[in-house]
């Protein structure tokens, strides 16, 4: 198959046929619900953790907790994509649904660090099947003039949490325990089934397995970028030469295995597919590598308190949902490729007035808020349209292994580009230079983000999905 084409009809145009019997609107309100419990656990468990690890006297694994769950959902986003092209996505997102909610129970009964972590490993195999079964839903069961609207639904589940989460697993932790963070999740998995279960039934029957499902998915290749995801994270924490074995490990991993897992010529830039895959690489790891520093910036650099530090964030978030709705409707006729460059161009500008803010102390704080609704706008608009953007491109008996690549290709972006941001802060923070130190790690992920506008220059026209 040809991935370059934009307007193929046959990728483009075609209608979805949902399955008989389907309820879109239960579908939906589950599939969001289940998306609020895997936002909140990630979240929660983050604001929950460092407690947890005291605990168990595990502080030295501290970052395994985090590094085992992406390990978990890159090879797990693998298999799925490739089960949901041959048996569709109802098996897989329950399977994932209860592998999930297993980790979930492993997590909080944990007596010791390593039933911690395993647990988290649980936990990210089964996020990973669900993450990409959702989308192979979607675009199986709602046609294209549809989706961005559902997408705008998804994301605001995802967004959600965000305001409450932090507290409400503070709360729990301070009151209760550790434990009940990842307990309390357990309720909206459940909801989320219950609703989700009865639109699935109909789709296990009218599923047809496609004549080809194009190239097999290697497993191989799943662990190979597993490990060399790892051994980067692994790198990040340490300043001596065994990093830089790491880190040349690392990347010569990812070489071999990439390629594998990718869309053919991904790895020469390949205009159409690859590009947005790239894009959801670039765009994702340069926010989160930014706003996991912002609080600490302006607690340490500024004398805020937490809680106001923390607001700042709340308005990225809100700007996440004006640019999520902004690109569902339809009286905005900007073509879906172009929707992509405005936010990757929006979240370099936001992160930018960050940096600036961040190297020049004489600034107002309060400019850090402007700077991060204008990057949470621009995620809004480019996150929800990538997704619509490779459901347009993909041909029917590809969507799961194309949803693959693009889901694992944003958690291993974001997972690579945090990671330099915390090299960059070790580096540069023992010299007391708070701004030098942040002003170029926050400019550095504006960097990030403007390779993101250039990898999307290369997507080329996409109007499907906008009217």
């Amino acid at each position: 198959m040809d991935w370059s084409p934009m307007t193929s009809p046959a990728a483009t145009d075609r209608p979805a046929a949902p399955a008989t019997g389907v309820s879109q609107r239960r579908l939906i309100v589950g599939i969001c619900v289940t998306v609020v419990a895997i936002a909140f656990e990630a979240i929660a468990v983050a604001t929950a953790m460092p407690i947890a690890a005291q605990d168990l006297n595990g502080l030295p694994y501290y970052a395994w907790s985090f590094s085992l769950f992406l390990i978990g959902m890159l090879v797990a986003t693998v298999v799925a994509g490739r089960v949901s092209d041959r048996i569709g996505p109802a098996k897989p997102l329950l399977v994932g649904l209860v592998v999930f909610s297993a980790g979930l129970v492993l997590s909080g009964t944990s007596l010791h660090m390593v039933q911690l972590i395993g647990g988290r490993l649980v936990q990210g195999l089964g996020s990973g099947v669900i993450n990409v079964a959702i989308f192979v839903a979607v675009a199986k069961v709602f046609e294209p003039r549809l989706r961005p609207r559902v997408f705008t639904y998804i994301s605001t589940a995802w967004v959600v949490p965000s305001f409450v989460g932090p507290p409400i697993a503070a709360w729990l932790t301070h009151n209760l325990s550790w434990h009940w963070v990842f307990f309390a999740v357990l309720p909206l998995v459940v909801v989320g089934a219950a609703m989700i279960t009865p639109s699935l039934i109909p789709m296990m029957r009218g599923h047809e397995p496609p004549a080809t499902s194009g190239k097999p998915q290697s497993m191989l290749a799943a662990g190979l970028v597993a490990i060399g995801a790892a051994a980067l994270q692994a790198a990040g924490q340490r300043l001596d030469w065994i990093a830089l074995v790491l880190v040349a490990v690392g990347i010569a991993l990812l070489l071999v295995g990439l390629p594998r897992l990718m869309p053919p010529g991904f790895m020469r830039m390949r205009r159409g597919l690859s590009a947005v895959i790239l894009v959801r690489g670039l765009l994702p790891g340069a926010f989160f590598g930014g706003e996991a520093f912002i609080p600490l910036m302006l607690v340490e650099e500024r004398g805020i308190a937490l809680v106001i530090a923390g607001a700042a964030l709340t308005v990225g978030a809100v700007g996440w949902t004006t640019g999520s709705w902004l690109q569902s409707q339809t009286w905005l006729r900007v073509r879906r490729d172009r929707l992509i460059t405005l936010g990757c161009a929006s979240v370099a500008l936001g992160l930018a007035v960050v940096a600036a803010t961040a190297a020049l102390p004489d600034l107002w704080f309060g400019v850090v808020g402007l700077g991060w609704i204008f990057s949470g706008l621009g995620m809004g608009l480019a996150i929800s349209s990538t997704s619509v953007a490779v459901m347009s491109l993909s041909a029917e008996g590809e969507q799961g292994r194309n949803a693959s690549s693009l889901n694992l290709f944003d958690a291993l972006g974001s997972g690579i580009f945090v990671g330099l941001a915390g090299t960059v802060f070790a580096a540069l923070h023992p010299t007391g230079n708070l701004p030098l130190t942040f002003g170029v790690l926050l400019g550095g992920m504006s960097a990030v983000a403007c390779l993101s506008v250039l990898a999307s220059l290369r997507i080329g026209e996409i109007r499907s999905g906008t009217s």
